[in-house]
Protein backbone atom coordinates (compact mmCIF):
# COMPACT_ATOMS: atom_id res chain seq x y z
CA UNK A 1 0.00 0.00 0.00
CA UNK A 2 1.27 3.11 -1.38
CA UNK A 3 0.87 6.16 1.50
CA UNK A 4 -0.49 9.06 0.93
CA UNK A 5 2.53 11.02 0.88
CA UNK A 6 4.32 8.65 -1.71
CA UNK A 7 1.38 9.26 -3.78
CA UNK A 8 1.95 12.84 -3.45
CA UNK A 9 5.36 12.70 -4.17
CA UNK A 10 5.02 10.28 -7.12
CA UNK A 11 2.50 12.69 -8.62
CA UNK A 12 4.82 15.87 -8.50
CA UNK A 13 7.53 13.95 -10.29
CA UNK A 14 5.04 12.68 -13.12
CA UNK A 15 3.84 15.96 -13.19
CA UNK A 16 7.36 17.54 -13.56
CA UNK A 17 8.04 14.66 -16.35
CA UNK A 18 4.95 16.03 -18.27
CA UNK A 19 5.73 19.87 -17.93
CA UNK A 20 9.43 19.08 -18.90
CA UNK A 21 8.85 17.50 -22.06
CA UNK A 22 6.03 19.68 -23.30
CA UNK A 23 3.31 16.91 -22.80
CA UNK A 24 1.07 18.23 -20.22
CA UNK A 25 -2.25 18.91 -22.30
CA UNK A 26 -1.28 17.29 -25.66
CA UNK A 27 -3.53 14.14 -26.05
CA UNK A 28 -3.28 11.57 -26.53
CA UNK A 29 -0.51 11.99 -23.95
CA UNK A 30 2.48 11.76 -26.05
CA UNK A 31 4.42 8.88 -24.53
CA UNK A 32 7.86 9.22 -26.16
CA UNK A 33 8.60 12.25 -25.57
CA UNK A 34 8.62 11.49 -21.68
CA UNK A 35 10.74 8.85 -22.38
CA UNK A 36 13.08 11.32 -24.52
CA UNK A 37 12.78 13.49 -21.46
CA UNK A 38 13.83 10.21 -19.10
CA UNK A 39 16.51 9.83 -21.15
CA UNK A 40 15.73 6.38 -22.51
CA UNK A 41 14.92 4.63 -25.39
CA UNK A 42 13.19 1.20 -26.49
CA UNK A 43 15.21 -1.35 -28.24
CA UNK A 44 12.58 -2.62 -30.56
CA UNK A 45 15.00 -5.26 -32.54
CA UNK A 46 14.67 -7.03 -28.92
CA UNK A 47 10.71 -8.57 -28.84
CA UNK A 48 10.27 -9.93 -25.20
CA UNK A 49 7.59 -12.51 -26.69
CA UNK A 50 10.03 -14.32 -28.57
CA UNK A 51 13.54 -12.73 -26.68
CA UNK A 52 16.87 -14.14 -28.25
CA UNK A 53 18.84 -17.33 -27.06
CA UNK A 54 20.23 -16.76 -23.59
CA UNK A 55 18.94 -12.77 -23.43
CA UNK A 56 17.88 -12.59 -19.88
CA UNK A 57 21.47 -14.50 -18.77
CA UNK A 58 23.61 -12.23 -21.38
CA UNK A 59 21.82 -8.88 -19.54
CA UNK A 60 22.49 -10.35 -16.30
CA UNK A 61 19.03 -10.58 -15.36
CA UNK A 62 17.63 -13.47 -13.13
CA UNK A 63 13.68 -14.68 -13.89
CA UNK A 64 12.31 -13.67 -10.85
CA UNK A 65 9.07 -15.82 -11.85
CA UNK A 66 10.04 -18.33 -14.03
CA UNK A 67 6.56 -19.18 -15.83
CA UNK A 68 5.96 -15.24 -16.20
CA UNK A 69 4.98 -13.56 -19.41
CA UNK A 70 7.52 -10.65 -19.29
CA UNK A 71 6.20 -7.37 -20.94
CA UNK A 72 8.88 -5.34 -20.05
CA UNK A 73 12.53 -4.97 -19.19
CA UNK A 74 14.53 -1.86 -18.09
CA UNK A 75 18.20 -2.06 -18.07
CA UNK A 76 19.09 1.41 -16.17
CA UNK A 77 22.46 0.98 -17.37
CA UNK A 78 22.50 1.53 -20.89
CA UNK A 79 19.63 3.25 -20.57
CA UNK A 80 17.19 1.13 -22.67
CA UNK A 81 14.12 -0.56 -22.49
CA UNK A 82 13.17 -4.11 -23.94
CA UNK A 83 9.38 -4.79 -24.44
CA UNK A 84 6.85 -7.56 -25.47
CA UNK A 85 5.91 -6.31 -28.94
CA UNK A 86 2.81 -8.65 -29.06
CA UNK A 87 1.16 -6.79 -26.15
CA UNK A 88 -1.38 -4.54 -27.50
CA UNK A 89 -0.31 -0.50 -28.16
CA UNK A 90 -2.27 0.76 -25.58
CA UNK A 91 -0.64 -1.72 -23.07
CA UNK A 92 3.16 -1.00 -24.67
CA UNK A 93 2.51 2.52 -23.69
CA UNK A 94 1.77 1.98 -20.02
CA UNK A 95 4.39 -0.43 -19.70
CA UNK A 96 6.81 2.33 -20.89
CA UNK A 97 5.79 4.43 -18.79
CA UNK A 98 5.71 2.08 -15.70
CA UNK A 99 10.07 1.61 -16.73
CA UNK A 100 9.75 5.61 -16.80
CA UNK A 101 8.80 5.35 -13.32
CA UNK A 102 11.35 3.39 -12.19
CA UNK A 103 14.07 5.14 -13.77
CA UNK A 104 12.38 8.54 -12.11
CA UNK A 105 11.72 7.83 -8.97
CA UNK A 106 15.09 8.41 -7.35
CA UNK A 107 14.60 6.41 -4.32
CA UNK A 108 14.59 3.28 -6.52
CA UNK A 109 18.11 4.36 -7.73
CA UNK A 110 19.62 1.14 -5.89
CA UNK A 111 18.13 -1.31 -8.32
CA UNK A 112 19.77 -1.33 -11.49
CA UNK A 113 17.71 -3.37 -13.41
CA UNK A 114 14.32 -4.55 -13.19
CA UNK A 115 12.00 -7.38 -15.35
CA UNK A 116 8.46 -6.44 -15.50
CA UNK A 117 5.57 -9.32 -16.15
CA UNK A 118 2.00 -9.60 -15.94
CA UNK A 119 2.15 -10.00 -11.86
CA UNK A 120 4.21 -6.80 -11.33
CA UNK A 121 2.30 -4.75 -13.91
CA UNK A 122 -1.18 -5.92 -12.03
CA UNK A 123 -2.33 -2.70 -10.61
CA UNK A 124 -2.62 -5.08 -7.10
CA UNK A 125 0.92 -6.08 -6.90
CA UNK A 126 2.06 -6.34 -3.21
CA UNK A 127 5.46 -4.99 -4.31
CA UNK A 128 6.24 -1.89 -3.26
CA UNK A 129 8.47 -0.44 -5.73
CA UNK A 130 5.87 -2.11 -9.20
CA UNK A 131 3.54 -0.23 -7.06
CA UNK A 132 5.10 2.99 -7.48
CA UNK A 133 5.97 2.34 -11.13
CA UNK A 134 2.03 1.41 -11.84
CA UNK A 135 1.06 4.80 -9.97
CA UNK A 136 3.65 6.78 -11.78
CA UNK A 137 2.25 5.16 -15.14
CA UNK A 138 -1.25 5.99 -14.30
CA UNK A 139 -0.28 9.21 -13.07
CA UNK A 140 1.86 10.45 -16.40
CA UNK A 141 -0.41 8.43 -19.01
CA UNK A 142 -3.78 10.19 -17.39
CA UNK A 143 -1.61 14.01 -16.74
CA UNK A 144 -2.41 13.80 -12.86
CA UNK A 145 -5.30 16.26 -12.04
CA UNK A 146 -6.32 16.76 -15.86
CA UNK A 147 -8.19 13.58 -15.96
CA UNK A 148 -10.26 14.37 -12.92
CA UNK A 149 -11.12 17.72 -15.02
CA UNK A 150 -12.49 15.85 -18.11
CA UNK A 151 -14.32 13.28 -15.94
CA UNK A 152 -16.19 16.20 -14.73
CA UNK A 153 -17.66 17.20 -17.79
CA UNK A 154 -18.86 14.10 -18.76
CA UNK A 155 -21.80 12.20 -17.47
CA UNK A 156 -22.09 9.23 -14.81
CA UNK A 157 -21.65 6.52 -17.82
CA UNK A 158 -19.26 3.61 -19.36
CA UNK A 159 -19.02 5.23 -22.81
CA UNK A 160 -17.74 8.38 -21.40
CA UNK A 161 -14.65 6.13 -20.41
CA UNK A 162 -14.50 4.56 -23.72
CA UNK A 163 -13.98 8.56 -24.88
CA UNK A 164 -11.22 9.26 -22.39
CA UNK A 165 -9.89 6.50 -23.28
CA UNK A 166 -9.19 7.78 -26.76
CA UNK A 167 -8.53 11.17 -25.46
CA UNK A 168 -5.05 9.59 -23.50
CA UNK A 169 -4.72 7.43 -25.19
CA UNK A 170 -4.37 4.59 -22.64
CA UNK A 171 -6.44 1.14 -22.33
CA UNK A 172 -10.02 0.55 -21.56
CA UNK A 173 -8.98 -1.61 -18.35
CA UNK A 174 -6.31 1.37 -17.58
CA UNK A 175 -9.05 4.66 -17.81
CA UNK A 176 -12.49 3.17 -16.37
CA UNK A 177 -10.11 1.91 -13.24
CA UNK A 178 -8.98 5.35 -12.91
CA UNK A 179 -12.23 6.81 -13.50
CA UNK A 180 -14.16 4.68 -10.95
CA UNK A 181 -11.80 5.46 -7.96
CA UNK A 182 -11.19 9.03 -9.15
CA UNK A 183 -15.32 9.40 -8.98
CA UNK A 184 -17.10 11.66 -6.97
CA UNK A 185 -20.30 10.21 -7.62
CA UNK A 186 -21.36 6.46 -6.03
CA UNK A 187 -20.00 3.67 -9.10
CA UNK A 188 -18.24 0.35 -8.67
CA UNK A 189 -17.05 -1.68 -11.69
CA UNK A 190 -16.31 -5.64 -12.16
CA UNK A 191 -13.75 -6.67 -14.36
CA UNK A 192 -14.19 -10.40 -15.57
CA UNK A 193 -12.29 -12.59 -17.39
CA UNK A 194 -13.56 -15.30 -19.89
CA UNK A 195 -12.22 -18.81 -19.24
CA UNK A 196 -13.31 -22.51 -20.40
CA UNK A 197 -12.35 -25.92 -18.90
CA UNK A 198 -11.43 -27.10 -22.28
CA UNK A 199 -11.38 -26.11 -25.97
CA UNK A 200 -15.26 -27.85 -25.88
CA UNK A 201 -16.63 -26.21 -22.52
CA UNK A 202 -19.15 -23.49 -22.34
CA UNK A 203 -17.17 -20.43 -21.53
CA UNK A 204 -17.88 -18.62 -18.60
CA UNK A 205 -17.17 -15.33 -16.38
CA UNK A 206 -15.15 -15.35 -13.61
CA UNK A 207 -13.80 -12.60 -11.13
CA UNK A 208 -10.55 -10.77 -12.41
CA UNK A 209 -10.92 -7.54 -10.19
CA UNK A 210 -12.98 -5.20 -8.47
CA UNK A 211 -13.42 -1.24 -7.74
CA UNK A 212 -15.10 0.97 -5.94
CA UNK A 213 -15.37 5.11 -5.75
CA UNK A 214 -14.68 6.08 -2.14
CA UNK A 215 -18.63 7.74 -1.90
CA UNK A 216 -19.27 3.85 -2.92
CA UNK A 217 -17.02 2.71 -0.50
CA UNK A 218 -18.50 5.17 2.42
CA UNK A 219 -22.22 4.35 1.65
CA UNK A 220 -22.15 0.77 1.50
CA UNK A 221 -18.60 -0.68 2.61
CA UNK A 222 -16.90 -3.07 0.54
CA UNK A 223 -18.52 -5.54 -1.76
CA UNK A 224 -17.70 -8.86 -1.39
CA UNK A 225 -18.01 -11.16 -4.67
CA UNK A 226 -17.82 -14.98 -5.65
CA UNK A 227 -14.86 -15.77 -7.74
CA UNK A 228 -17.63 -17.46 -10.27
CA UNK A 229 -21.04 -16.15 -11.52
CA UNK A 230 -24.28 -18.16 -12.11
CA UNK A 231 -26.09 -18.15 -15.49
CA UNK A 232 -29.27 -16.23 -13.80
CA UNK A 233 -26.94 -13.36 -12.87
CA UNK A 234 -28.10 -10.29 -15.75
CA UNK A 235 -24.33 -9.68 -16.69
CA UNK A 236 -23.74 -13.22 -17.24
CA UNK A 237 -26.84 -13.64 -19.56
CA UNK A 238 -26.21 -10.56 -21.46
CA UNK A 239 -22.07 -12.27 -22.09
CA UNK A 240 -24.42 -15.69 -22.98
CA UNK A 241 -26.36 -13.28 -25.91
CA UNK A 242 -23.09 -12.30 -27.45
CA UNK A 243 -24.09 -8.69 -26.02
CA UNK A 244 -21.34 -5.90 -26.93
CA UNK A 245 -22.63 -2.79 -24.73
CA UNK A 246 -25.92 -2.95 -23.05
CA UNK A 247 -27.89 -1.40 -20.21
CA UNK A 248 -29.88 -2.73 -18.02
CA UNK A 249 -30.56 -3.74 -13.46
CA UNK A 250 -29.40 -5.78 -10.91
CA UNK A 251 -29.31 -5.91 -6.92
CA UNK A 252 -25.91 -5.85 -5.50
CA UNK A 253 -26.24 -7.95 -2.21
CA UNK A 254 -23.73 -6.06 1.24
CA UNK A 255 -24.32 -6.49 4.69
CA UNK A 256 -26.19 -3.60 5.41
CA UNK A 257 -28.79 -5.17 2.57
CA UNK A 258 -29.73 -4.82 -1.17
CA UNK A 259 -28.58 -2.26 -3.14
CA UNK A 260 -30.54 -1.58 -6.24
CA UNK A 261 -28.62 -0.43 -9.06
CA UNK A 262 -27.90 0.26 -12.99
CA UNK A 263 -25.29 -1.39 -14.69
CA UNK A 264 -23.28 -0.86 -18.12
CA UNK A 265 -21.98 -3.86 -19.77
CA UNK A 266 -19.31 -3.58 -21.69
CA UNK A 267 -17.41 -6.71 -23.89
CA UNK A 268 -14.17 -5.27 -25.20
CA UNK A 269 -13.08 -8.96 -26.42
CA UNK A 270 -10.12 -9.31 -23.90
CA UNK A 271 -12.36 -8.87 -20.37
CA UNK A 272 -16.66 -8.03 -19.62
CA UNK A 273 -16.44 -5.09 -17.74
CA UNK A 274 -19.78 -4.58 -15.34
CA UNK A 275 -20.03 -0.78 -14.45
CA UNK A 276 -22.59 -0.16 -11.60
CA UNK A 277 -23.97 2.85 -9.39
CA UNK A 278 -27.46 2.91 -7.23
CA UNK A 279 -30.41 4.16 -8.32
CA UNK A 280 -30.95 8.01 -8.28
CA UNK A 281 -27.22 8.52 -8.67
CA UNK A 282 -27.40 11.61 -10.86
CA UNK A 283 -25.52 10.96 -13.72
CA UNK A 284 -26.23 13.92 -16.44
CA UNK A 285 -23.56 16.38 -17.38
CA UNK A 286 -23.56 19.02 -20.47
CA UNK A 287 -21.97 16.02 -22.69
CA UNK A 288 -23.77 13.28 -23.26
CA UNK A 289 -22.82 9.84 -25.11
CA UNK A 290 -25.17 7.21 -26.48
CA UNK A 291 -24.05 3.76 -26.12
CA UNK A 292 -25.25 1.00 -28.60
CA UNK A 293 -24.68 -2.64 -29.28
Amino acid sequence: MISEKKKQDIENIALDALYKSNSLGVFPTPVDQILKYAQLRVDSSVDLSKPPSNFFLRKGLALKRGLAKIRGVLDRTEKVIYLDLNQHVAKQKFVKLHEVGHELCGWQGNMLKYLDDDETLDPDINDMFESEANYFASSALFQVDVFNEKVSEYPLELAACLQLQKLFGGSFHATIRRYVERSKKRCSLLVLNKESKSPFSTTTLTLRNYFQSPSFSRDFGQIEWESNFDYDVPFVQNFLSNRKMTKSELIIESLNGDIPCDYHYFDNSYNVFVFMFPKGEIIKSRTSFILTD
